[in-house]
């Protein structure tokens, strides 16, 4: 994690042109050699912004794009969505419904984005607890499975909570795909609440500006 902590492994990825898929061939240059570029494409994944594809690998390059300022703060969103754990029982809403009922912790991302903006439908439940182990055990009892499918993610604490807006937006950025225009709703409706800024494109900001609903502005 100290690689992670000193920025290199962002450096690497912003060396590389954006684009949907990218192989060792181009991550060679950009790393120094082929041994650097597997570690730093092997950092990224830890974080899981990175992912193997036939031998080729894609980045989630709205997150790795991030100014060094802002990457520096969502460093602990990133290792906690990275140690995140699924569970699901009927692998719909009625999952959700009970996480909310019986788990206690800090909502996040999707259902808190949607609370905060009325922006994208939520789907999963992501919650922050203080020991995922127990609420992991509670959760088995009531018969949810974990697994790589399920509507609740649970989420180890840590980082800062002082300022659940900017909490909720660190978040969205991290998770990146459509978490990223969570990320740009907050700022639009919440951006004297935000100490830090991320960095989205115009047409990006230009979409979500279009689709906000009225009653949320």
């Amino acid at each position: 994690m100290q690689e992670l902590l000193k920025g290199d492994a962002f450096l690497f990825a912003q060396r590389l042109e954006s684009k949907p898929v990218y192989s060792m061939k181009e991550a060679i240059p950009a790393a120094g050699s082929a041994k650097t570029a597997y570690r730093r494409i092997n950092e990224l994944k830890a974080l899981g912004l990175a992912q193997s594809k036939r031998g080729n690998f894609i980045l989630k390059n709205n997150v790795v794009s991030q100014p060094a300022n802002v990457i520096e703060k969502l460093l602990p969103s990133l290792i906690a969505l990275s140690r995140g754990r699924i569970f699901g029982r009927n692998y719909g809403d009625s999952d959700v419904r009970f996480a909310m009922n019986n788990v206690e912790g800090f909502v996040t991302l999707d259902y808190k984005a949607y609370e905060l903006t009325k922006f994208q439908t939520p789907r999963d439940l992501y919650i922050y607890v203080e020991d995922v182990d127990r609420v992991a055990s509670f959760l088995r009892e009531k018969g949810f499975r974990e697994g790589r499918n399920g509507r609740v993610v649970l989420l180890p604490r840590m980082g800062d909570f002082a300022s659940e807006i900017e909490r909720v937006y660190l978040d969205c950025i991290a998770n990146g795909k459509r978490s990223t225009m969570d990320a740009i709703a907050i700022e639009l409706l919440y951006e004297d609440r935000l100490s830090t800024r991320g960095l989205f494109s115009v047409q990006q900001v230009k979409k979500v500006q279009e689709d906000l609903p009225p009653d949320s502005r």
